[in-house]
């Protein structure tokens, strides 16, 4: 039998010592890799900012606001909208505009537990500090409204003249400002991509992130402007329904 050289042999006996050694001490042997640090499946996420990050954030701002779609980080959206209302949004999406559905079981990426991660989280990071006052209006869209009645139409121009002509103009064409028209809501592209639920919400809301009031301040309206009521606003959607139908400029306004 050939015997090893003296120092081949004494090569091997280091590099078993340096292997003893290394499972003395814990280390895991080079190139073994950690479990620890095995990137997790898409429905294995828990974790609300991730969920939020890769779901959420294109559309409505990475911080909540400042995206095209209307602000999340709202705490007066958070005070209006009921858990199962928004859970709903976010596995249903709204039907016929740019907000898809995003339960697995409508062709979504999320499972059920993972919609529920992100509505919960919603609402517990952006939660307002006190209740809102005056008490907001309720979130939910009424039955007269969705019919969008002649007579809500007529009484929705008289409530907009008041309450948003000075910002969007006379007839919802927006107003010149810097050289440009902005604030434009009579236009059909606008007017197509968003529900009568969703306009509901942003008269009750504002959008405070481009500076739009809510329902209830003063900004550019009459210094006698009084919190639009629940039917006021109803009035206000069909008006704008009627806009979205029709693309008619504003009824004239009842004389009584």
């Amino acid at each position: 039998m050939q015997m090893q050289p003296t120092s081949s042999r004494h090569q091997h006996q280091r590099a078993l010592a340096a292997l003893l050694l290394l499972v003395a001490i814990g280390c895991k042997p080079p190139g073994k890799p950690n479990p620890a640090n095995r990137p997790k499946l898409p429905d294995q996420i828990t974790d609300f900012h991730e969920l939020y990050s890769a779901n959420c954030a294109g559309c409505h701002g990475a911080s909540g606001e400042l995206g095209p779609a209307p602000p999340l980080n709202d705490p007066l959206f958070i005070a209006i909208i009921p858990d199962a209302d928004l859970e709903a949004i976010i596995r249903d999406g709204r039907n016929g505009t740019p907000m898809p559905p995003f339960a697995k079981t409508n062709g979504g990426p999320l499972t059920d537990e993972q919609v529920k991660i992100i509505a919960a989280g919603i609402k517990s990071n952006w939660k307002p500090a006190e209740p809102p006052s005056p008490e907001p209006p309720p979130y939910a869209l009424t039955q007269t409204a969705a019919a969008s009645t002649a007579g809500n139409r007529e009484r929705g121009a008289a409530i907009f003249a008041r309450a948003c002509a000075a910002c969007h103009g006379d007839q919802g064409h927006g107003v010149e400002m810097e050289g440009r028209i902005v604030s434009t809501i009579n236009a059909p592209a606008f007017l197509a991509l968003i529900s009568d639920q969703a306009l509901r919400r942003i008269i009750i809301t504002g959008r405070h992130d481009l500076g739009m009031p809510n329902f209830a301040q003063h900004d550019g309206r009459p210094a006698d402007f009084q919190p639009l009521t629940s039917a006021e606003i109803d009035d206000l959607v069909a008006l704008l329904a009627d806009w979205r139908a029709t693309g008619g400029s504003i009824a004239k306004a009842p004389t009584q």
